[in-house]
């Protein structure tokens, strides 16, 4: 799993929260990491409802056969730009939440087949990235909000690791050989790269409406990190 959101999409730049007063980007900001919290309670809830529901043997079933993570890779790819158009658009509010909405189910889909491994290897394992994950997007957020720079510049470079990372996943389904627990390492990196480029979009780049969208490229950071995290920890286990 990669982060496929596109750090060239274009963010309005009317009414930008980098020109608007102090009580316009502290509501702005409010507002983003309410619906980012609330996204992540809700991806949680729906997470233990399917764990809770469905048999173990069914959920890992989506893994059988050589392709069939390419395929779900593939939907889920599809979904989440889909999802993105629909969070980012200008013109109805019910359409920003049905993307995050959507983004969200999602991600509680593909996570599945992972923490259902994850609870046979070590129940431990979820609630332990859980909180590391936590901790890793505290700090970054922190950098971010403390020094408040411009990291703009940062979106070309994690477009190309991003597409470096997907043909590194491709290459392991068709090769199947594992990408390893050094791979998982720099994919923890790589995503909390983007968490940094995306807090700096917050603070600089969205516009005043925009706090849905923007909810939803941190939440997408922060499944990407949650992911790598588990894959880690499950690999430490192994060892």
């Amino acid at each position: 799993m990669f982060d496929n959101s596109n750090p060239y999409a274009v963010l309005g730049n009317s009414h930008s929260v980098a020109e608007q007063s102090v009580s316009v980007r502290t509501l702005f900001i409010r507002k983003t990491y309410m619906h980012l919290a609330g996204a992540v309670l809700a991806f949680v809830a729906i997470e233990a409802v399917l764990l809770t529901t469905i048999p173990a043997e069914k959920i890992l079933g989506l893994l059988a056969g050589r392709y069939s993570w390419l395929i779900v890779l593939g939907l889920f790819m599809g979904v989440s730009w889909l999802a993105n158009s629909w969070a980012q658009s200008q013109t109805s509010r019910a359409m920003q939440y049905a993307g995050l909405i959507l983004y969200v189910v999602a991600e509680a889909v593909i996570f599945l087949p992972l923490l259902a491994i994850a609870m046979r290897v070590d129940p431990s394992i979820a609630p332990k990235a859980g909180l590391i994950t936590g901790i890793l997007f505290v700090g970054m957020t922190l950098m971010v909000f403390v020094t408040r720079a411009d990291l703009s510049w940062m979106g070309k470079v994690l477009w190309i690791a991003g597409l470096l990372a997907f043909a590194a996943i491709i290459a392991s389904v068709f090769l199947q050989v594992s990408l390893g627990m050094w791979f998982s390492i720099a994919m923890i990196g790589f995503a909390s790269c983007y968490i940094l480029y995306q807090t700096s979009n917050v603070l600089h780049h969205y516009n005043t409406e925009q706090y849905v969208a923007a909810a939803l490229a941190l939440f997408a950071s922060v499944a990407l990190l949650a992911w790598y995290v588990v894959r880690l920890l499950m690999a430490l286990r192994d060892e």
